[in-house]
């Protein structure tokens, strides 16, 4: 036994990486972290209201949220699957090649995933690039940035129609402006995250099967395997295969959206208002509204940047980082007092549509497609993303009108 032990210690000395000692430095920052996080939390909030927060938020979230994207994602992946199994996803690769590889640097078979990110969320790309009949049109390099594509373009439906729906379209121009920065945005985020990932993995590694939801066959150029039996047969087998593997990103995702998500709500919303008065009820999504006062605290930066009018408009932007549906109802309210103008909109719009809630998926996506390693990166670039759709959309918008 001592013989063993003497042997551990030796290895470790010999700089295993992955062997640490009993306590260590490590153990008392992050007793220091959770200390924090509580202290703050409970000062603002209160001790009871603080836990009745998390968890009626997390609650809500995996009911309201991580069942919906888990529908979602079922969806997806039969979609997807079908696509693969009939030469849909070949086609679209064919096709449109010619404008997603300047643009993004990615194959033409991109622009499924675009399709679907867009008609859904974020994490459905995950589901999408984890088919080998999709991903073998990647490169490893070009496969792993779909994490900032997906979410480029992800809840664009649903931004899209809550901001049209807004006085009756009277925002379809920003909204118009909006796409087409927000798109500049991806291009920037996909650009800057592949530099990191030619780096990591090389320009001609492929995809390997242990990334991947099932084995790969080699097949020859210009020729895809499909499963056996009639059309129907084919058809429903790919249906039901695809939707599988949707409950099973479903699941995959939910620790790191009720995890991320309830922090970031509790960061970017405030208290309840009753009577027009702020009161916290340990109700879910309450927080202390720390990211919107930071935002006011730095409009001497962000205002030249983004031109809005009013200081109120900083939140909008902060808040789609972790919950873009939740910026929508915000930018609503704004509208109804008045607050919102076109050119603000459409900035905030570009920011809130190329972010689409990142910080609270990203983590969860690189996690279920096994990149843990390139996703600091992939959340700075893609920060960097939104920041250049709204620079962009505010001197576009003052050219054009």
């Amino acid at each position: 036994m001592e013989l063993e032990q003497k042997n551990v210690a030796m290895g470790a000395s010999k700089g295993d990486s992955l062997l640490r000692k009993d306590v260590s430095i490590g153990t008392f920052i992050c007793i220091g972290f959770v200390v924090a996080v509580a202290v703050y939390f409970g000062s603002v909030m209160g001790v009871g209201v603080m836990f009745s927060v998390i968890m009626k938020t997390a609650h809500d979230l995996l009911l309201n949220t991580c069942l919906y994207i888990m529908g979602v994602a079922v969806l997806a992946g039969a979609v997807s699957s079908v696509f693969s199994e009939f030469g849909v996803t070949a086609l679209l690769n064919k096709l449109i090649s010619p404008i997603m590889k300047p643009l993004f640097g990615l194959p033409g078979a991109s622009a499924l995933g675009a399709v679907t990110c867009y008609f859904s969320d974020n994490p459905a790309i995950v589901l999408i690039a984890k088919d080998p009949g999709y991903a073998k049109y990647f490169k490893k390099y070009q496969w792993a940035t779909m994490i900032n594509f997906g979410t480029t373009f992800g809840m664009g439906i649903i931004i899209t129609g809550g901001i049209l729906g807004i006085q009756s379209g009277k925002y379809a121009t920003s909204v118009g402006v909006g796409i087409v920065c927000a798109i500049i945005g991806g291009i920037v985020s996909n650009r800057l995250l592949m530099m990191k990932t030619k780096k990591i993995y090389g320009t001609e590694a492929i995809v390997t099967d242990e990334y991947l939801d099932a084995k790969t066959e080699a097949t020859p150029a210009g020729y895809r395997k499909v499963r056996e039996g009639s059309l129907f047969q084919r058809g429903l087998n790919a249906t039901f295969d695809g939707g599988k593997t949707g409950v099973e990103l479903g699941l995959s995702i939910i620790p790191g959206i009720l995890i991320f998500t309830t922090l970031v709500m509790m960061l970017t919303n405030g208290p309840s208002i009753v009577d027009g008065q702020a009161i916290y009820q340990g109700v879910a999504y309450e927080g202390t509204g720390l990211l919107p006062f930071l935002g006011e605290k730095i409009s001497f930066i962000l205002t030249p940047l983004f031109g809005f009018a009013n200081p109120e408009v900083l939140g909008l932007p902060l808040t789609s980082l972790g919950a873009c549906g939740a910026s929508i109802a915000g930018a609503k309210a704004l509208a109804d007092q008045g607050l919102l103008n076109g050119h603000d909109m459409a900035v905030y719009f570009a920011i809130a549509y190329c972010w689409a809630g990142f910080l609270s998926t990203h983590a969860s996506m690189a996690d279920s497609m096994k990149t843990r390693s390139i996703v600091t990166y992939a959340m700075l670039t893609h920060f960097i993303g939104g920041l250049v759709a709204g620079l962009v959309a505010n001197y576009a918008y003052m050219l054009l009108f």
